[in-house]
Formats: structure tokens, C-alpha cells, sequence
């Protein structure tokens, strides 16, 4: 890929396995607007970006203030995942394997995105049980209440969040599983950076002990916060995806699955698990 500037953007041509929808709409993040075909903007580490793309080229930038390729580099090209060959992964996730081949082919431009574990946290826990349209709502109303210009508020800026008060801004039964998140953070229980030293298994058993944290949003909270690219989460369409087109229409346990998977994709296990939940999402009679 090229990256150069261009009217106080960023233009980045030759772009492969990249695309802007198939990345934002895959379920990983919540904090994006589809502003028309393949155009969208999205919110990340207090940053507002526009991003539009057509073919291999794809163009970024800010509202109010240029967009330089320092920057770039510094936020944007991490966040996207920009520098990992995600052609050498799918290479490897489909050899020998039909079905993750026709998911791949589904949504080639899907990538990882590199999120802030601490967001995440939260935004998983609200997507308990809940629907896209209001996950995106809730964290946009405990942005505008309590977070600087609707940034994402820091722990600090939650402490003194009460049940009462989050539920006022649509948690629903979430409010209890909000504080305490907080205060396991605070409390120097949870990290809210990337942190290689703590093992996954520790890192995943922390999340367990926070209310409302079950297998399934651990394992988001794991991938798309972490960067721990062996989870895979097992949600409804997960399982179903799983129970049909791998074992054969029978009906398997969490721990089977995530057997399976570690089996067969081990370190590339959440980069399957994405065109896996993406493709049966879009299209639930596949076969």
C-alpha cells in the first residue's frame, strides 16, 4: 500500500484485504455511522474520522483540522491493522477448509481492529443480550454524559457512576454489570492497556470475575480489546455456524467448539471466528 497526502487527507492506494464496511459492520466495534455506500465516519481514542473507499483506494480524514501522514501512522494505521498480511491469513485459515474459503470469499476486507481495552470492556458488557442499534445508543449516551467533548469516559470519570445513574441512560438490567466493571478497574484488577505479561488465562479469568462478564463476552472482550487473536467467541450465531456446517448439524458445547477451533486454527482462531460470525450473520441459510 501507498499512503500520501492529498487536501488535507490521507489517500492510500494498492489497499488488499481492506474494507471500510466489511470492517466496521462485522460486529467488532459500535462507535462508527454509515454516511452512504462504503463512507462512514467513527469515533476512536478521542479522534473523530471520516473514511470513504472505493476499490483499492481508500481516502481518511478529520472534520475541523488536516489529517498528516505522521498522525496517520501513529493512530490509524494500528487501529485498522493496516501492516499485517491478512492475505497470508486467510491463505492459512482456508487451506483444506471450503467452508472458512467461502466465508473468506464472502468478506475478504475484514480486518482486526486494534481497540482500547477499556471501551471495549464496556461496550461488551452493554452488548449483553442487547441489539446493535441501541449498544451504539447506550455508549453514546454515557459519551455525552459523562465523557469530555463525547469522549469515551475514563474509569475515573465513572467512579462515582451509580446503578440509578446508568440506567437513566438506557442500560437496562447492564447498570449493576457497569459499576462493577468500574470499580474492578480502579481497583487495579483489570488492565485497560494492552499488557503481554498478564497470560490469557489470567487475563481471562479477571474478566469472569466481573458481574455480568460470561464465556461468550470475555472472549469479545479478549479479542477485540486484548489482541488475544487464540479466543473465539461463541455466540448464537457462532454455535449455529458451527453445529452445521462442522459437526454436522449436531448440537456441541461451548468448550467443544473452542476445542475444535483451537485445533484447527490455533493462533489465527479469532481472525476465523470473525468471517465465520460475519458470514452466517449475513447469510443464515448458508451451507
Amino acid at each position: 500500500m501507498e499512503i500520501t497526502t492529498f487536501n488535507d487527507k490521507i489517500k492510500i492506494t494498492n489497499l488488499r484485504q481492506f474494507n471500510i464496511g466489511e470492517v466496521l459492520e462485522c460486529g467488532q466495534c459500535f462507535r462508527f455511522e454509515k454516511l452512504d455506500n462504503n463512507f462512514y465516519s467513527l469515533v476512536a481514542f478521542s479522534h473523530t474520522l471520516f473514511a470513504k473507499q472505493r476499490g483499492d483506494a481508500a481516502e481518511f480524514w478529520y472534520e475541523n483540522r488536516k489529517l498528516d501522514i505522521e498522525e496517520f501512522k501513529e493512530i490509524w494505521v494500528d487501529y485498522f491493522d493496516l501492516e499485517r498480511d491478512y492475505e497470508k491469513i486467510q491463505q492459512k485459515i482456508a487451506q483444506d477448509d471450503p467452508i472458512m474459503q467461502r466465508a473468506v470469499e464472502f468478506a475478504p476486507g475484514i480486518r482486526l481492529l486494534n481497540q482500547d481495552p477499556w471501551e471495549i470492556l464496556l461496550s461488551f458488557i452493554i452488548s449483553a443480550n442487547n441489539r446493535i442499534p441501541q449498544i451504539k445508543q447506550v455508549i453514546k449516551n454515557i459519551c455525552e454524559a459523562y465523557g469530555e467533548n463525547s469522549s469515551f469516559p475514563t474509569p475515573e470519570q465513572l467512579k462515582n457512576v451509580t446503578a440509578e445513574d446508568f440506567r437513566v441512560l438506557k442500560t437496562g438490567f447492564r447498570d449493576k454489570y457497569l459499576v462493577d466493571a468500574v470499580a474492578h478497574v480502579l481497583a487495579g484488577n483489570l488492565p485497560i492497556q494492552r499488557d503481554e505479561s498478564v497470560s490469557t488465562a489470567d487475563l481471562r479469568e479477571r474478566l469472569l470475575a466481573v458481574k455480568g462478564i460470561g464465556e461468550k463476552v470475555a472472549h469479545c472482550i479478549l479479542l477485540m480489546g486484548y489482541g488475544r487473536y487464540n479466543s473465539f467467541p461463541v455466540d448464537v450465531w457462532v454455535q449455529r455456524v458451527m453445529e452445521r456446517l462442522y459437526f454436522n448439524g449436531e448440537k456441541t458445547s461451548v468448550a467443544k467448539i473452542h476445542q475444535f477451533a483451537g485445533e484447527r486454527w490455533g493462533d489465527y482462531a479469532s481472525f476465523a471466528n470473525q468471517y465465520l460470525f460475519h458470514y452466517i450473520r449475513m447469510n443464515p441459510e448458508a451451507d
